[in-house]
């Protein structure tokens, strides 16, 4: 098994080595020759889409770059020192792709993919190879926790088929709010919230008061005029992001010109990637519907990073920044230090922002207790996470506890392993949610589908 493990990790390693804007082209092209597209219009497609991330990830460095000083600075002034200092999601999948399960789950994935997609139990092709150290990562915290080489496989499994399915659920709403059309957003550190943030905004919707209150970009927009332009409102979130970290005047201005950016550059990334995915998924369409009886509709699986462009996703997710920090620091019992993390709460917000259709006030209330949440849940998983950064000797690691604010804080892997680890609670909730899950598909069949039988969508 050592051995298997050791060659398949090999091989693993050196695909990742050529990093996501590469093999996603290359899984991407040959998936347009297996659906008889023609070979140069399919390097075409692949190529745009490989430059779209190559964008993408571009502005995302500048995002992460500027917010991350400033939140650690916020953290600084603020005074916080706790135990379990925040690695963040880079080191967590370095390291997990170095421990024993992850080579494993990159086939199985794929085999559950292929079974999954032939059974007609999902609509979601997950091409985003690097992505599946998220499911790898839930069967390595179950491992650890149970010593159970096997239970560690069958959490993988659990949380790749559950993802697929929440990712089929939002993606006609993606396809709507944020225009992706043929795409869905298997990644677990965001779709774990999509269900939340829909309960959350059906809770919001029947509060007197508070569900007559909407704040989006384009009432922004439409009330302050220019001041309210997606690329203003990334400029002042950054000045007031700089005020908050004790910046001077350069560096004030310096972030907030670079927040001003991202807001204005990202969407035009994401619309050069899906110039080149649009020819590959109608081909996808066409051949389906001439070969596959009752075929329906399928989605290319991609990461999270596509709908980060959308403003209200930005936003959010930087007027979180100083919540989180300020949360971290009153929050009896909490050992988590947020810092690496900080710079991506974009991602952790962006299915609670679909959930409410881009209402920033509504996906700010629904994610400060998931921030809570979070907080905790990476604190009580410090001690593992810790003891897996040791076994791939990270440095970090070595004489002080690290955890993963986000990924390590994130609810249904935690509920997962409490599953795994046979604890009653854990199991007691499995019917509980999965029938708040059925009613919550019931209900907002309406505001996701289109469909007629559902509740009123006047508050919204």
């Amino acid at each position: 098994m050592s051995e298997l493990a050791d060659q398949l990790n090999k091989i693993v390693q050196y695909i990742l080595g050529m990093g996501a804007t590469v093999m996603l082209p290359l899984f991407l092209f040959i998936l347009a020759l297996c659906f008889r597209v023609k070979w140069t219009k399919a390097l075409r497609s692949a190529l745009t889409v490989g430059i779209g991330f190559v964008g993408i990830n571009a502005v995302m460095t500048i995002l992460s770059d500027n917010v991350g000083p400033a939140a650690k600075v916020m953290v600084k002034h603020i005074g916080l020192s706790l135990p379990n200092a925040d690695l963040g999601w880079p080191a967590l999948s370095a390291i997990t792709w170095g421990l024993p399960i992850a080579p494993f789950v990159i086939v199985m994935t794929i085999v559950i993919n292929i079974i999954m997609l032939g059974m007609k139990w999902t609509k979601t092709v997950d091409v985003d190879l690097w992505n599946y150290w998220h499911f790898a990562l839930a069967g390595t915290l179950v491992y650890y926790v149970t010593g159970n080489f096997w239970l560690g496989i069958l959490a993988a499994a659990v949380i790749t088929v559950i993802v697929f399915k929440l990712a089929d659920w939002a993606a006609p709403l993606g396809e709507k709010y944020f225009g992706l059309e043929g795409i869905s957003l298997p990644t677990v550190s965001s779709i774990t919230f999509w269900p939340i943030g829909l309960l959350g905004n059906w809770v919001i919707d029947h509060i007197p008061g508070l569900n007559k209150i909407h704040i989006n970009p384009q009432t922004i927009q439409k009330r302050f005029g220019i001041m309210g332009e997606p690329m203003m409102i990334g400029t002042l979130l950054g000045i007031l992001l700089g005020v908050l970290a004790g910046y001077d005047v350069r560096g004030i201005l310096q972030i907030g010109v670079n927040l001003g950016a991202v807001m204005f550059i990202l969407p035009r990334m994401v619309r050069i990637l899906m110039e080149g995915l649009m020819p590959i998924s109608e081909a996808v369409k066409d051949w389906l519907n001439k070969h596959v009886k009752n075929s329906g509709e399928l989605y290319i699986g991609l990461d999270i990073a596509v709908a980060i462009g959308n403003p209200a996703v930005i936003s959010t997710g930087l007027i979180l920044t100083p919540i989180a920090v300020v949360l971290a620091f009153f929050l009896p019992g909490n050992g988590t230090m947020p810092l690496a993390d900080l710079a991506n709460l974009a991602v952790f917000a962006s299915m609670i922002v679909l959930a409410t259709k881009g209402d920033v006030f509504r996906s700010l209330l629904i994610g400060i207790p998931c921030l809570i949440a979070d907080l905790y849940i990476s604190s009580a998983l410090a001690g593992t996470i810790t003891k897996m950064a040791q076994n791939v000797n990270y440095s970090g690691a070595k004489n002080s506890a690290v955890t993963s604010f986000l990924d390590g804080g994130n609810p249904l892997r935690y509920w997962l392993v409490k599953i795994f680890e046979f604890n009653p609670v854990a199991l007691g909730l499995i019917p509980v949610i999965g029938l708040i899950i059925w009613w919550l598909y019931r209900v907002t069949k309406k505001s996701v589908f289109g469909e007629a039988d559902s509740l009123d969508e006047s508050n919204n």
